[in-house]
């Protein structure tokens, strides 16, 4: 029988190389003949000890008993210390090595182990027992040290099929998959042994963990010839590399045509339709399993059911599989507690979660990463560093992957020592080799506002791959320093590193901080060009540029032709049209998108309530209102802000109120919203008693809390109030002051005609004015007929944007208030100069429960044209 199989030239056994090599496939032949070999026996059929002898049983049994409580030395010594022991005859000695060889194997007690190989090489009698050097072979491979297992293996003369298999197994089990395929080359090629169902299941493991198809398939062919495939052991090694391979059909088939299925086979199956992403089919099999009741799932098919409840975000299934653990008793089954606290976490229900990680009496540090990375994907920063350090109070210590869980909670300068701790921790216990770590804390160190040191970080790397530029470019991009994430692109170029979506959408991301329209579509022919045009991610990225540079058409043009529009991309375009002031279509877009059968987060619900607010539409917000409580979005303390800021926008503090009293849970971002809205109203007393209140509540203030309350003072002419709380949020909150807080101050001062103190404030604030203040002082002067000072806050502001054509028409227009026709004039004459054009001025309304946009001209108002669509206004979601 001839067979043609690839070739795996292997000059030297013990390179270890776990990733698919490039060789020459060479034809050869291989006859295959029936070898005289010897038959299928276990260890223990060719050491059997005597029944004659009890005494010898049981010392035996001291030596297993020994081995099972994991007291490995005392079971060497016992057997050591008497060489020549009277109690064993050589047989029954060989059993007891064999004993505790496996049992060094198993608990990879590698120490033991080498002595016991030490001891029967010693002997000239037992060093030829193909039994113990089997067992040898295989000690070394579950140990981890391959090399040992290869060097015992060259040593044997005459070796058995045994031999070759226990190798074999060893490569297959250490991911040495293409050692493996070496071995079974040369098994194939220099024996006459026939490759038997215990060969199979480790050649075609190793043809899955390569991606070799072409191998895997010829591997098959030979178990068909063999007549093997009905195998039990071979079918479920056929299909977990069909499901490698992503070939969903044969692995049904292998599965289908299976004489004989056990557990392993149904838990197979389940395993490769949810690593493909067959979640449903997964679902199936895991029923149709429970419905036949032959078998019994196990651990394993708990283990493996439970992420495909995660990602499909299914708690009801998820919370059966927990009550079929409890009634088979693996509730306490540390993978099946530790997969259901990841599933818990996942599905966003923390509570459950820690209820289940507490009751584990057998936490391992899968159990710790586990219900770690559950708070940290909620963004719990305290819950993560106090879940973090009661682990390292304990005796199992943080690894790579726990410092992987914790990095991304470290988002903003007050994490930024703990982030320095946990880098200096890595250090330590040598993590920073590893490159996953290393660009994760690249770019933690760029969120919480360090770049200097991610840059540093960024530096030192050796070997940069796609995924450490990335996370460098996104930090720059994230820092505002979007030059720099340009330039750092071009230097990623000319190492030679392609980019990917992700790098795209890190350029794409600086684009629109900077508004390059040109940059950015350079960037877009070469999505095109390069076949990513498919890609959500960059295609979204896409979307918001082009409304970042406020050509709503192009992005609506991208939008209409995406094949596949996920959720991201709906929100992106709400949230464009909401930021272009075109709030109708905003609204249009979240009609389609309900009517699509796209379920709103609470990302599209903030989006839709900011659109209502421009418009000052109580109506239509009232209606959101009640879609986010149909949808069960309510309990999202973000929703409750927006609802609470969109009915003070919309003229009903009253709503607002009332929204704010029912929350069971008030937080700082709640009672900021609730400030904003009491200052928007001019109710500048209510804001200041529940400022005041927070403190109560144990409730500290932020940067935004103190722009509402701030504005409250400014309207409502709480002079000494305003200054005050300028005051403590530096000496008393430690709260850095912001252009946006110095901003109220001074426009504050200005609105009262207290100029020289608004200007002293200004010389002392730490950063420059922008446009803000001087646009705030100007119109203050056109209040107060202050031309003099109002001509030097023109000159500044028109310095400081030259190309702004708001700022041209607040100039005229205050020289207009003061009868200056000759200077409105001149600014007129360069505005058209330098191109300048006063944006169209365009209102909203509700009239009957539908939105309507009003458009004003230059410099009369024209008749009031309708939107087009007016019946399309009206929300109509309920």
């Amino acid at each position: 029988m001839a067979l043609v199989l690839p070739f795996f030239s292997c000059h030297h056994p013990h390179h270890h190389h776990h990733h698919h090599h490039n060789h020459p496939h060479l034809s050869f032949h291989n006859p295959i003949t029936k070898p005289p070999i010897e038959h299928t026996k276990t260890a223990t059929s060719i050491i059997t000890p005597s029944c004659h002898h009890h005494h010898r049983d049981s010392v035996l049994q001291e030596i297993t008993q020994l081995c099972e409580s994991k007291a490995l030395v005392k079971a060497f010594s016992f057997i050591q210390e008497n060489p020549d022991n009277i109690f064993l005859d050589p047989t029954q000695k060989a059993l007891a090595l064999g004993i505790l060889l496996e049992a060094s194997g198993v608990q990879k007690d590698i120490e033991i182990g080498t002595r016991v190989h030490k001891l029967i090489w010693a002997s000239t009698h037992l060093r030829t027992n193909p039994v113990l050097n089997t067992r040898i072979i295989t000690m070394y491979s579950l140990c981890g040290s391959l090399l040992d297992s290869r060097l015992v293996f060259d040593k044997i003369q005459g070796k058995s099929l045994y031999q070759w298999n226990a190798l074999l197994s060893g490569y297959a089990r250490n991911e040495f998959y293409y050692e493996a395929l070496c071995l079974f080359s040369e098994l194939i090629s220099i024996t006459e042994y026939l490759p038997d169902n215990f060969t199979f299941p480790c050649v075609i493991k190793s043809c899955g963990g390569i991606l070799d198809v072409g191998f895997g398939g010829a591997i098959h062919g030979m178990a068909v010839k063999r007549g093997l495939v009905p195998d039990v052991f071979v079918g479920n090694a056929l299909i977990a590399m069909y499901g490698k391979f992503g070939n969903l059909e044969d692995a049904g088939k292998v599965f289908e045509y299976m004489p004989e299925r056990n557990l392993v086979s149904w838990n197979s199956m389940i395993c490769v339709l949810s690593e493909n992403g067959w979640f449903q089919e997964s679902f199936d099999f895991f029923r149709g399993l429970l419905i036949m009741g032959e078998l019994v799932p196990d651990s394993a098919t708990l283990v493996t059911i439970l992420p495909v409840c995660s990602v499909e975000g299914d708690l009801v299934m998820g919370k059966a599989v927990r009550g079929l653990a409890v009634k088979l008793g693996m509730s306490g089954d540390v993978m099946v507690s530790n997969a259901l606290i990841d599933m818990y976490s996942k599905c966003g229900f923390l509570d459950e979660a820690q209820i289940v990680f507490d009751m584990n009496q057998s936490k391992n540090v899968v159990s710790w990463n586990s219900i770690i990375g559950g708070y940290s994907r909620e963004g719990d920063v305290d819950g993560t560093f106090n879940l973090l350090r009661e682990m390292q109070s304990g005796k199992l210590k943080a690894n790579e992957v726990t410092v992987l869980n914790v990095l991304p909670v470290c988002s903003g300068v007050s994490e930024l020592m703990s982030l320095k701790e946990l880098q200096g921790y890595s250090i330590r216990h040598g993590f920073v080799n590893d490159e996953l770590l290393a660009n994760a804390f690249i770019a933690a160190f760029a969120r919480c506002g360090s770049l200097s040191t991610a840059e540093c970080l960024f530096d030192r790397l050796e070997g940069k791959t796609v995924s450490s530029w990335n996370a460098f470019i996104a930090g720059c991009a994230l820092n505002g320093e979007s030059s720099k994430a340009l330039d750092v692109y071009l230097e990623m170029k000319h190492s030679g590193i392609e980019p990917d979506s992700v790098s795209i959408g890190s350029l794409l991301m600086a684009c629109t901080d900077l508004k390059s329209l040109w940059l950015g579509k350079q960037i877009h022919g070469f999505v095109l060009r390069n076949g990513l045009e498919r890609d959500q991610f960059t295609l979204t990225s896409l979307l918001l540029l082009y409304f970042s540079c406020e050509i709503a058409i192009n992005s609506k043009v991208l939008f209409d032709n995406m094949t596949n529009k996920g959720l991201v991309s709906w929100n992106a375009m709400i949230a464009g049209y909401s930021h272009n002031k075109l709030p109708s279509a905003a609204l249009n877009i979240f009609r389609e998108m309900v009517a699509d059968g796209i379920q709103p987060n609470e990302y599209t619900i903030m989006s839709v309530l900011g659109t209502i607010s421009q418009f000052s539409a109580l109506r239509l917000g009232q209606e959101t209102h009640c879609y986010a409580l149909k949808v069960h979005l309510m309990k999202d303390s973000l929703i409750n802000c927006s609802i609470i800021d969109m009915y003070a926008k919309s003229g009903s503090i009253e709503s607002s109120q009332k929204v704010f009293e029912q929350l069971q849970d008030k937080d700082t971002a709640s009672c900021s919203a609730m400030i904003s809205g009491y200052a928007i109203h001019g109710q500048g007393k209510e804001a200041d008693m529940l400022f005041q209140n927070m403190n109560k509540l144990g409730l500290k203030p932020n940067h935004f809390t103190f722009i509402g309350i701030l504005i409250a003072c400014n309207h409502a002419g709480l002079i000494e109030q305003g200054l005050k709380y300028l005051s403590e949020m530096h000496t008393l909150h430690k709260i850095e002051r912001k252009l946006e807080h110095y901003a109220c101050v001074v426009d504050m001062l200005g609105r009262v005609g207290l100029f020289a103190d608004a200007l002293e404030l200004i010389a002392k604030m730490p950063v420059q004015p922008d446009g803000r203040i001087w646009s705030s002082l100007l119109s203050s002067c056109r209040i107060h007929n202050d031309f003099d000072l109002g001509k030097k806050f023109a000159q500044k502001l028109l310095e400081l944007e030259p190309n702004r054509a708001e700022s041209y028409v607040l100039v005229s227009n205050f020289f207009a208030g003061s009868g200056k026709w000759d200077d409105v004039r001149r600014v007129r004459g360069r505005m058209k100069e330098i191109g300048l054009q006063k944006d169209v001025g365009c209102s909203w309304t509700e009239i009957g429960g539908k939105g309507y946009s009003f458009i004003v001209g230059d410099e009369v108002l024209t008749d009031l044209e309708e939107f087009r669509g007016e019946d399309k206004s009206n929300l109509m979601i309920i």
